[in-house]
């Protein structure tokens, strides 16, 4: 009997870990996906395309667009800001730096969203000084943003800060000792390192931005054309029994939810093959 065929598992065992895979994900991911997209063309095309262009539909889209693009560059420049101290440098309070980082996951959104409502509402702690300046957060599109913001914020520095640990300094020690600046070094070799990890760290922190719900509808007030983004706007029509209007909406974001995953896998992809070829590079220097 060959080595390969001892190792390999009984046939049967093989088999019914997969059939309960497949079945899995077909009842809980595909079948729901084949649903709602039944669900939003049930009415026909017609009816799908009037709920897409609705006015209250389309200024969701606009509100939902300009959260996840506001939210996703700054988490992007936090993160690799974050990442960098955290991978180069020794300081104290540093592990209490990455606890702050993963806090968002921790917290409940809904949670997160009433600490913000405690704080910057007409009633919290700084909603009096924000009203006299003429400033509302809580209820308005400020306070949507921030609430995704913070959401939003671990996924770019939890995908930079273990590759560039792995990674180290060498590099830029090294072009530091032949005269590079530091915005050099940065462009020439650190940037062109993490750029795939930073990518996927980015279409994540996308991702969640565009499907955020908790946080947001604590914050948002539901106030129609203004401040009820995608995901709001899906449970407004599905709680006035509009149920093809409701399906046609979340089927846009499950089509984004569809072209992330795409994305996704390809930089998983190229982030895989990075990571190969700093492991050959650390072998061939050990």
């Amino acid at each position: 009997m060959s080595a390969r065929r001892f190792c390999q598992d009984p046939p049967l065992l093989r088999w019914s870990l997969t059939l309960l895979a497949v079945g899995y994900l077909v009842l809980f991911i595909v079948l729901p996906l084949v649903m709602l997209f039944a669900g939003a063309l049930s009415k026909g095309w017609a009816a799908y395309w009037a709920a897409i262009a609705h006015p209250d539909t389309l200024d969701a889209v606009r509100l939902t667009l300009l959260a996840a693009g506001i939210a996703v560059p700054l988490n992007a420049l936090f993160g690799l800001a974050a990442a960098w101290a955290i991978a180069r440098f020794e300081f104290r309070g540093k592990n209490v730096l990455v606890t702050l980082i993963d806090l968002p996951l921790a917290v409940s959104p809904v949670v997160a969203g009433l600490i913000f409502v405690l704080v910057l509402g007409a009633h919290g702690w700084l909603g009096p000084w924000l009203a006299d300046r003429g400033w509302q957060i809580i209820f308005a599109v400020p306070g949507i943003v921030i609430a995704t913001l913070f959401v939003t914020l671990p996924y770019v520095a939890r995908e930079l800060i273990p590759l560039m640990q792995a990674q180290g300094s060498e590099e830029e020690e090294a072009a530091l000792v032949l005269g590079a600046g530091g915005w050099r070094i940065f462009f020439r070799i650190t940037l062109p390192n993490i750029q795939w990890s930073l990518l996927y760290g980015v279409v994540l922190c996308t991702a969640r931005a565009l499907g955020e719900f908790g946080a947001v509808s604590v914050v948002s007030g539901h106030i129609r054309g203004e401040t009820n983004t995608l995901p709001l706007h899906v449970e407004i029509l599905y709680n006035e029994y509009r149920f093809a209007a409701a399906f046609a909406v979340a089927s846009l974001l499950s089509a984004l939810a569809l072209v992330t995953l795409a994305v996704k896998r390809l930089l998983e992809w190229k982030k895989q093959t990075q990571h190969d070829t700093l492991a050959v590079r650390q072998l061939g220097e050990a």
